[in-house]
């Protein structure tokens, strides 16, 4: 088995459910744990014609599980970056947004366990 860190910190890294993206930057890799504490950038929603590009800068931080990770290509992120550095950071989140990063994650996360529950009869 591989242990070494398959990211670095300051990384750009994706979770991918459905039809969003959630957008992070690498804060470090808990190798021993094969978790990776990431630092929410932004949400991407591309249901619509033109996705929907939510701000999470100031949501909480995440420690996830690695495997569930893929790094982000430059070509990808780029142009929703620039929608989202303009703007002024908030002193706090607003609750729509936060909903919809608790949605995503919560969603996210009941795939990876239904995925990873070999007990339960399916």
């Amino acid at each position: 088995m591989d242990i070494s860190p398959k990211f670095q910190p300051g990384q750009i890294v994706s979770l991918d459910y459905s039809n969003q993206n959630l957008y992070a930057e690498v804060i470090e890799i808990v190798v021993s744990r094969q978790l990776c504490w990431v630092r929410p950038l932004l949400l991407v929603n591309s249901t619509l014609e033109l996705p929907l590009v939510i701000d999470l800068r100031d949501v909480s931080d995440l420690l996830w599980p690695l495997d569930l990770f893929r790094a982000a290509l430059d070509t990808e992120v780029i142009g929703f970056l620039g929608q989202i550095f303009p703007k002024e950071l908030k002193f706090e989140p607003d609750t729509v947004t936060k909903q919809q990063f608790n949605l995503f994650i919560h969603q996210l996360w009941q795939a990876y366990q239904q995925q990873h529950d070999v007990s339960k009869p399916h």
